[in-house]
């Protein structure tokens, strides 16, 4: 009935997007990829005209390429509607969750959560001394000196480490970049700020990674109006795995994306 009476005035509508877990291509509805996300993102600007979007996020990172993917497509959408984004830090956004945040003009934080680990990590285990303990070769044939680099069960190679370092720095060029590019004057310099730190709420705020200490309702409504209104958009799990499907798969996910989050006391 509203729609047909033009003097009553909308309420205003915040498109809530919900960003948990950690970054990756592909994965069980716990992990965060662009594909996954595309469609959600796409109806929390265009669904009911919505005055803002609030990002509502909680991981501990992942995948530059996916960050990068997912914060695009949110730029490219907030620029097309003309729609202004805030971010809101629940647990943590560190590494690649802080990328996400970046896509917001407004980042807001609790004042324990965790922001920052503006850096690169790539890590994995050895196994060539385990396999000649037990007297197994190794056997690789390539076509192309590269081809095996990094392999865990042959020994280290330093030409290997060096190229794999080159590899980092130029991702952590372009994490930098993200972050000098939208936060701008906002940020201190900081000898500390690149180096894959991260800090607690009102610290975090002094470097300027963040814009305030604040949660989402409290901080809409005093943006919007006491009668703003929150549409929430989240991943949904799928219905066979509500029923215990593919139970090794969500396992083996669960105890790496705790492996992530333990990274910073979580």
């Amino acid at each position: 009935m509203r729609a047909f009476i033009p003097f009553l005035k909308e309420t205003p509508l915040v498109a809530v997007i919900r960003l948990q877990g950690v970054i990756a291509s592909g994965g069980g509805p716990a992990r965060l990829s662009d594909a996954s996300l595309a469609g959600l993102i796409e109806k929390a600007f265009r669904r009911g005209k919505p005055r803002a979007v609030a990002l509502l996020l909680n991981s501990p990172g992942g995948s530059p390429v996916q960050s990068s993917l997912i914060a695009a497509r949110i730029r490219r959408l907030a620029d097309e509607k003309g729609v202004p984004v805030f971010a809101f830090v629940e647990d943590v956004a560190a590494s690649g969750g802080y990328w996400l945040a970046t896509a917001a003009d407004e980042i807001y934080a609790d004042a324990n959560s965790i922001v920052g680990s503006i850096g690169v990590i790539s890590s994995g285990f050895g196994f060539n001394k385990f396999i000649s303990r037990y007297g197994i070769d190794r056997r690789v044939y390539t076509a192309g000196e590269s081809k095996s680099m990094l392999d865990p069960f042959q020994p280290e190679n330093e030409d290997d480490i060096a190229r794999l370092k080159d590899l980092q720095a130029q991702v952590h060029e372009a994490f930098k970049t993200q972050v000098r590019t939208r936060r701008g004057d906002r940020l201190v310099q900081d000898e500390d700020l690149f180096t894959g730190a991260f800090w607690i709420g009102e610290s975090a705020r002094g470097l300027g990674l963040i814009d305030g200490i604040g949660h989402l309702v409290p901080v809409m409504k005093q943006r919007f109006g006491e009668k703003t209104r929150f549409a929430v958009y989240k991943q949904r799990r799928p219905f066979l795995s509500r029923f215990g499907a593919s139970l090794a798969g969500a396992a083996l996910g669960g105890i790496e994306d705790r492996a992530a989050f333990a990274r910073f006391g979580l």
